[in-house]
């Protein structure tokens, strides 16, 4: 596909960012050379932020600067409003984009008019080289470039929409006050309202965030996994794709299988066998991750995936538990206040 002649001037690339630091400024650099094309750029300042500010429009872009912390749902909507293409690019301010993404997300759009929307992916090369870096991003990166072509989400990270359809269906919604799953709701609302979205693996960007122990769980436990599963039961969003896999549910019960024969060996010696059967069972259902990780960075980086990943289903499943029983304890009481008589 020849993409560097693919005219960009339909294109409103818009960015939220609250205390960008250098991964900001490494955003806007990727983008410059665009920008110096005449390509707009809208940079939605999230709060109190003089610094991604005064980045910003070191950079030349357009600036609108918020009163307060708003989240990054409305910072997406207060650049949509104001943007002057009819493709709506949403970019997250901790991602670069690489020299081609652009012109091949335009593209994809000139040649499929049927689609609405378009996600990409991460890139295999995350710019933070510390484990939990690495590992994350590639485990993303992994996830679409093994997803279905036709998708069933949005991604505000890297995420191309009509503006039209944009408008039509009323843009992110602004209750999410904190990054989450503003995206996948959105996505969410797409797919009932029948537009398409695709995914195109070719499109990529390299995400520059640094993960730590603490953020990682905090951000998949409590601002992901907990608010996707009342999401996922007030759509019924049960579908066999991305993380929601039959293989990653299978790895769910498996390790909470193995957790429980591990603890019931201690006075059983015999449950032993079961957990090392579900061990195999994992290591083999699992086993196309493991082997891109190997081909990625070697078997001793991929030797110490296993844990994490299965610690990862661990305290999904537990979000899932958790977030079942708020959805359901909530559900309940707005059905108490519609029908007092039912709370006899």
């Amino acid at each position: 596909m020849n993409v560097a002649s693919t005219p960009l001037q339909n294109l409103s690339i818009i960015i939220p960012v609250y205390r960008g630091g250098d991964a900001f400024r490494r955003c806007l650099s990727s983008l410059f050379p665009f920008i110096a094309r005449g390509v707009e750029v809208i940079v939605v300042v999230d709060g109190n932020d003089a610094e991604s500010e005064r980045v910003a429009r070191a950079f030349t872009a357009k600036v609108i600067r918020l009163a307060q912390n708003y989240g990054p749902a409305t910072a997406r909507n207060r650049g949509a409003a104001i943007a002057q293409g009819d493709l709506l690019f949403f970019l997250d301010a901790d991602v670069a984009i690489a020299s081609d993404t652009l012109e091949r997300a335009v593209t994809c759009f000139a040649t499929h008019p049927q689609i609405d929307a378009l996600i990409g992916s991460y890139d295999d090369a995350p710019g933070a080289s510390n484990f939990l870096s690495q590992y994350k991003n590639l485990f993303h990166h992994y996830t679409h470039q093994t997803a279905n072509r036709e998708a069933s989400t949005f991604w505000g990270a890297c995420g191309v929409i009509r503006r039209s359809v944009f408008l039509a269906i009323g843009g992110f919604d602004e209750s999410y006050r904190v990054p989450c799953v503003e995206d996948i709701e959105l996505g969410y609302r797409l797919k009932r309202a029948g537009y398409r979205i695709w995914l195109d693996r070719s499109v990529q960007v390299k995400h520059l965030k640094r993960w730590g122990i603490r953020s990682l769980l905090k951000a998949d436990f409590y601002y992901r996994a907990l608010p996707w599963t009342e999401l996922i039961w007030r759509d019924r969003q049960f579908i066999n794709d991305l993380n929601l896999q039959t293989s990653s549910r299978l790895s769910v019960m498996a390790v909470y299988g193995l957790l429980a024969s591990l603890i019931v060996s201690w006075g059983w010696t015999s449950a032993i066998g079961l957990a090392v059967g579900l061990m195999g069972f994992l290591l083999v259902l699992n086993a196309p991750v493991y082997q891109f990780f190997w081909q990625q960075r070697g078997g001793w980086f991929a030797l110490r995936v296993i844990p994490w990943h299965w610690l990862y289903y661990g305290y999904s499943g537990l979000a899932f538990a958790i977030g079942t029983v708020r959805y359901g304890f909530q559900s309940r009481q707005q059905l108490w206040q519609l029908h007092p008589q039912f709370k006899k």
